[in-house]
């Protein structure tokens, strides 16, 4: 609704009057505006409702997460799907997005407690009328402007006014402190005693009086890392782990590798590493040896075996390992293996890796190499019944045609379920990779 309005010779101070009552279905505002130049009312009329923001669908297999953190504060505006909140899970961390455009007025959660599929997090007041917000925020930084200028006049008025008279204003500072790196503020009056029993309760470490330097401290396992460590106990107990180890002469593929890795960056983008070789050959050389591509289950007395190849493959991430799944190994080619391991490492540390993405896997690989190891026997990844494990390339001298080289060698081990694979199975695993690698032609055969 507009009334009148009439030119004035001088401006005014901008009028804006918001009157609200409450009705049974909503709330309903009516704002009443002014323009000082053409003293212009108007009236503008919108509808304000609360929406709840709800945790999304989880996998079958989970059912709980943690609430990691809040994105948003109370009284942030947010867009419609904008991230609000991280949760949480034994596998990856999932979004809870706004579902309208809103203001965040209500947290139910606190961080760090439990939360279920479906449960309300938070509330978000959301309202068509989207212009006033903008129209409100400028008037208020407008305000604050004119407050900072007649701040600023005054300032300088008392300013002038010391100068004048030659006084100083009074000095009750306090006591003088200082800051650690952690910002807890030290009483320099204080006893070191007293210090040390105050920094510990405020810290949560446990400083020795004796010695300060020989501090404790203690932090709360992760989701993630309490499932690691969960799951790694259970493969113990339910598997009968053994280790079956080869090494491999890696001169012929770094050579294959040398000579082609600038041409697959440049017509694919691609950076040619070992893992998508090791891949490869060990989706053929498991089609070979079925077993290393199957499942036992002896409450149900029955062995899985597959026709196709999904591989997990580690990733280590600052949270933890996660093992992301390359599927149908067997049909894809070096580069296409290669690049899919890419994306799905990018996923993994940049937490975005979705419950498809680590569903799964008939086998995994490991490649601690990268880091340096040269020997490694790893645990199997329940309910799959065995991993291949990459160590570090070490130059060795070894024994060609009667004669002494130095060669570039590499251990490769099958850590694998007894209950299924015998050693024979794994030796012949093992030797096929060998086959593969230091003779990558035969790779075109299989």
């Amino acid at each position: 609704m507009r009334g009148a309005y009439w030119r004035r010779g001088r401006a005014l101070s901008t009028l804006s009057l918001t009157l609200q009552r409450v009705t049974p279905a909503s709330n309903l505002r009516r704002r009443l505006h002014f323009n000082p130049t053409l003293c212009h009312f108007s009236t503008s009329t919108f509808l304000l409702e609360r929406i709840n923001v709800v945790v999304p669908p989880m996998a079958e297999s989970i059912s709980e997460g943690t609430l990691a953190s809040f994105n948003k504060k109370l009284g942030d505006y947010v867009e419609a799907d904008e991230e609000v909140a991280s949760i949480e899970t034994d596998k990856i961390d999932i979004a809870v997005n706004a579902p309208v455009p809103g203001r965040l007025i209500e947290i139910f959660i606190e961080q760090g407690e439990v939360v279920h599929e479906g449960q309300e997090i938070a509330s978000v007041e959301t309202s068509d009328d989207r212009a006033f917000e903008h129209a409100q925020t400028k008037t208020s930084k407008k305000g604050q402007a004119v407050e900072s200028k007649r701040e600023g006049a005054l300032s300088r008025k008392a300013t002038s006014s010391v100068e004048q008279t030659g006084e100083d204003e009074p000095n009750d500072a306090p006591l003088p402190t200082i800051r650690d790196s952690k910002e807890h503020r030290i009483n320099l009056m204080e006893s070191p005693q007293k210090i040390i029993e105050r920094l510990s309760v405020e810290t949560g470490q446990i400083i020795n009086a004796r010695n300060p330097r020989r501090i404790e401290r203690t932090e709360k396992l992760s989701r993630m890392r309490q499932t690691i460590a969960k799951r790694l106990k259970d493969s113990q107990n339910r598997t009968a782990s053994l280790t079956t180890v080869q090494r491999v002469d890696m001169s012929a593929i770094m050579a294959w590798r040398q000579r082609y890795k600038n041409e697959i960056l440049e017509k694919h983008d691609v950076k040619l590493g070992y893992m998508g070789i090791f891949t490869k050959t060990t989706a053929l050389a498991a089609q070979i040896v079925p077993e290393i591509n199957a499942s036992i289950d002896t409450d149900r007395s029955i062995i899985t075996f597959r026709d196709y190849v999904d591989i997990s493959i580690a990733v280590s991430t600052p949270r933890g390992l996660v093992t992301p799944v390359v599927r149908n190994c067997e049909m894809m080619s070096v580069i296409e293996i290669e690049k899919q391991i890419g994306l799905l490492a990018k996923k993994a540390r940049d937490s975005k890796l979705t419950f498809e993405d680590l569903d799964g896997g008939n086998f995994s690989i490991s490649n601690p190499g990268i880091f340096g190891s040269f020997f490694g026997t790893p645990l199997i990844n329940y309910p799959q019944s065995a991993v291949f494990n990459m160590n570090g390339i070490r130059e060795e001298p070894v024994v060609i045609d009667g004669k002494i080289e130095i060669r570039p060698m590499m251990f490769i081990t099958l850590t694998y379920d007894h209950r299924l694979i015998d050693g024979l199975e794994a030796v012949t695993f093992l030797n096929t990779v060998k086959e593969f690698i230091e003779d990558p032609t035969k790779i075109l055969l299989a």
